[in-house]
C-alpha cells in the first residue's frame, strides 16, 4: 500500500513540473522580428531569452535616423508590443562651400546619393570630382586652383616676351617678337584660357617675301663679239665720255677708258677725219709751191672717201 502511494506522489509531482515548465515556455517571447532599416541594439542581441514583461530595444540601421517612435517592445503574453520606430535616410545637407567649388545636387543629399563636383571658369579641380553622402557624412575632398598653361614654346626666328619663369595663368597674356629681317604673321599675343590651352594659337614669324627682296643686275655677257650692257651700264658709259676739252687744258685727268663697240667706232672716225684733212692741206700746199693750175680733178677719190664716212 505505501509502495502505491509512493509511486503515485512521484508521478504526480512530475506532472506538476511539466506544467509548470509548459507555462513558462508559452510565457516567453521569441526573438524580435524587426523590419527595414530597423536592427536590434547590441544589448537585444545579447539576450538568450525574452521571458514575460522583459523589453527589448530596437534602433535605425546604419544611415538612417529616427524619424518617429521610442523603439522599445514588451514581452507581454508571450507577444511583442507593436513597433512604434519610424526611420528615414540620413540627410547630409549641402556640402561646405569652397571658394570656385560648384556643387551638383541634382540626385539630393540624402544618404547614399552621389554629387558631381565641379569648378568656376578658369579653375580646375584637385582631388575627387564628386562626393558620396555616407552615415558619417559626405566623403572625399576636393578644392578648385586657378588653371596654368605650360610655359609657351619658342618661334622659330622669333622669340615669347614672357619672362617669368612661373607658368601663365588662367587670363595671362603672352606676346611674340620677331628677329629682325622677320614679320610676324598671326596674333601678337595669346592668352592662357581655361583647361590649359592657349588661344588663340601662337604666331609665327616668316622672312621678306620674293618681291620684296632687291635682285642685283646681272653682268654683261659677250655675244658675236660684243659686249651687251644693261641701261644703267650704257648710261654710265655715255656720260663718263663728256670730259670737255677746257677740262684737259685745266690739267684735268681725263679717266675714260672706254673698250665698248660705240668708244672704238667713234675713235676711227675721228682718226680717218683728221688723216683727210692732213692729206687735203698737204696736196694743196704741193701745188701752189709748183704753181701748177688746180682743177680739183685729183681730189675727186679722196673727196668721196671722205663724203662715204
Amino acid at each position: 500500500m505505501d509502495f502505491l502511494l509512493d509511486t503515485c506522489g512521484r508521478r504526480r509531482c512530475l506532472l506538476v513540473v511539466m506544467q509548470l515548465l509548459v507555462l513558462k515556455a508559452a510565457a516567453n517571447c521569441p526573438k524580435p522580428q524587426v523590419g527595414d532599416h530597423i536592427v536590434l541594439t547590441n544589448e537585444a542581441l545579447l539576450m538568450n531569452e525574452f521571458p514575460e514583461g522583459s523589453t527589448a530595444t530596437v534602433e535605425c540601421a546604419h544611415g538612417f535616423v529616427i524619424d518617429t517612435g521610442s523603439g522599445v517592445l514588451s514581452c507581454t503574453g508571450g507577444k511583442w508590443t507593436e513597433l512604434d520606430l519610424r526611420c528615414k535616410k540620413k540627410d547630409c545637407g549641402t556640402p561646405k562651400p569652397q571658394p570656385h567649388l560648384i556643387f551638383n545636387l541634382t540626385e539630393g543629399t540624402l544618404f547614399g546619393a552621389e554629387i558631381e563636383v565641379r569648378c568656376e571658369k578658369g579653375f580646375q579641380i584637385s582631388g575627387s570630382s564628386f562626393k558620396m553622402c555616407y552615415a558619417t557624412g559626405w566623403s572625399g575632398r576636393a578644392k578648385c586652383e586657378i588653371a596654368t598653361c605650360e610655359l609657351p614654346d619658342e618661334v622659330a626666328n622669333g622669340t615669347s616676351l614672357w619672362a617669368s619663369q612661373d607658368e601663365p595663368t588662367y587670363g595671362e597674356i603672352v606676346e611674340f617678337a620677331c628677329n629682325d629681317g622677320f614679320t610676324l604673321v598671326g596674333n601678337k599675343s595669346i592668352v592662357c584660357s581655361d583647361g590649359g590651352r592657349y588661344s588663340p594659337a601662337p604666331p609665327e614669324c616668316r622672312g621678306a617675301t620674293t618681291g620684296d627682296r632687291i635682285t642685283p643686275s646681272p653682268a654683261p655677257t659677250a655675244q658675236g663679239g660684243r659686249d651687251t650692257l644693261t641701261e644703267e651700264a650704257s648710261t654710265t658709259r655715255a656720260s663718263s665720255t663728256t670730259m670737255s676739252s677746257g677740262d684737259k687744258r685745266d690739267g684735268g685727268v681725263n679717266t675714260y677708258t672706254d673698250t665698248g663697240y660705240t668708244a672704238v667706232v667713234v675713235s676711227v672716225v675721228c682718226v680717218s677725219l683728221v688723216a683727210t684733212i692732213l692729206v687735203f692741206g698737204l696736196y694743196k700746199f704741193l701745188q701752189r709751191k709748183k704753181g701748177s693750175y688746180d682743177t680739183r680733178e685729183d681730189l675727186k677719190p679722196e673727196l668721196l672717201l671722205f663724203q662715204n664716212l
